[in-house]
């Protein structure tokens, strides 16, 4: 038996999906969480073989916990299961520790059987997001880059950002337009949307 945990914010999602695995005889959801900071206790308390993490979750994000159960509870694999079928993300779970990635609309017989693959120690990428992986390629942005595009993305001054990244005004300007010349983006917002619609934020 295979013993599941699955994390995801929505209640609805979660339910669902814990009712179509525990229809397959070798499957049981083991415990279930909303929360990403949530997972690794309730993997350890319910020793979980496979945690399913959605990418956008409160307290942390999937891809932020698949790296968490690879450093910290190895015997536990985790398989992103998302909406976000983004090439970045893909990229960004996978070099985390994430030892799959498919997307929510994949058919119920295909998730158990991409389920069974990673417990054996396969690695399991849903098809057209690695193509799209292979074509769009890896971000483009520094960690720097990223780091203050994502403090911009809410809408803060180039000074707020500043504070709240330790740096000079002078600097944060110089990586702004360095992320929005790497993105092809006329302005800070644009910059923001194509960042995160390739998975790079």
């Amino acid at each position: 038996m295979i013993r599941l945990l699955l994390a995801d914010d929505q209640a609805l999602v979660r339910g669902a999906l814990a009712a179509l695995l525990d229809l397959e005889a070798d499957l049981e959801v083991v415990a279930q969480v909303g929360r990403g900071d949530e997972v690794l206790a309730a993997a350890r308390e319910a020793r979980a073989d496979v945690a399913l993490l959605d990418v956008e979750m409160p307290g942390l994000d999937g891809i932020a916990v698949a790296a968490e159960l690879a450093a910290e509870l190895p015997g536990c694999r985790s398989l992103i299961v998302t909406t976000f079928g983004r090439p970045g993300y893909l990229r960004r779970a996978l070099d985390a520790g994430a030892n799959g990635f498919v997307v929510k609309d994949t058919p119920a017989s295909q998730l158990a059987d991409a389920v069974r693959r990673v417990h054996s120690g396969l690695r399991v990428v849903d098809p057209d997001l690695a193509v799209a992986s292979l074509t769009v390629g890896s971000s483009p942005l520094t960690e720097q880059e990223t780091r203050v595009l994502a403090l911009a993305a809410d809408g803060g001054t180039a000074a707020q950002v500043a504070r709240e990244a330790s740096l000079s005004e002078g600097t944060v300007r110089n990586y702004l337009s360095s992320a929005m010349g790497k993105t092809s983006a006329r302005t800070r917002a644009e910059a923001v949307r194509i960042a995160r619609e390739n998975g790079w934020l």
